[in-house]
């Protein structure tokens, strides 16, 4: 299941173009189609507008990545950081079957 795209603060994209310009290679982490993390590796190509989707980062090694869905680019915090920092602690808000 897709989930519809999110704008995302226009830091995120300046971070992208940087790494772009830099021709940086490293990891990007990033949620799936089916709502798992993944990853892959490679540089950065572009960054590009696909008209009723939204923005995508394309690697040299094709893969394309949605940057709503980015957690972290080059070890960098992505757009949906929160996202996962929020799924990683949600054991630690659990609160059922724990008497108060």
């Amino acid at each position: 299941m897709e989930t519809s795209y999110t704008p995302v603060a226009y830091d995120y994209r300046e971070v992208i173009e940087e790494q772009i310009a830099a021709g940086k290679m490293g990891k990007v982490f990033f949620w799936s189609a089916d709502q798992k993390v993944d990853d892959v590796q490679g540089r950065v190509t572009k960054l590009e507008d696909v008209p009723g989707k939204g923005l995508f980062i394309t690697l040299d090694s094709g893969a394309q990545i949605r940057i709503d869905r980015i957690i972290t680019l080059f070890g960098k915090p992505g757009a949906a950081y929160d996202e996962y920092d929020a799924f990683a602690n949600a054991c630690l808000a659990c609160t059922a079957g724990v008497p108060l």
